[in-house]
């Protein structure tokens, strides 16, 4: 499957977003282990409900961080396709 604009991701069951409490990163926990992340890579999963579309998501994340939504279009479409390919992420 491949990612694009129309595409709804949420969590795939069993993965959770959470904070390391000693550290403060954030992480994905999931069965077979953890997944620290970038600040970004949490910011764009925390809209990840299964109710929003990316092209949702990546107006959201334009106006929290004004900037240009096509400039963040390809990370935004990499990072889930990625958390997909893991199975940590479905449509």
């Amino acid at each position: 499957m491949e990612v694009d604009e129309q595409s709804r991701p949420k969590l795939a069951r069993g993965v959770r977003l959470r904070v390391d409490t000693k550290t403060g990163e954030p992480m994905l926990l999931f069965p077979e282990g953890v997944l620290f992340l970038s600040a970004t890579a949490q910011d764009i999963l925390s809209r990840c409900s299964g109710k929003e579309t990316v092209s949702e998501i990546l107006v959201s994340l334009a106006e929290e961080y004004d900037a240009d939504r096509e400039s963040l279009r390809q990370d935004v479409l990499d990072c889930l396709g990625d958390l997909y390919q893991r199975k940590l992420v479905v449509f």
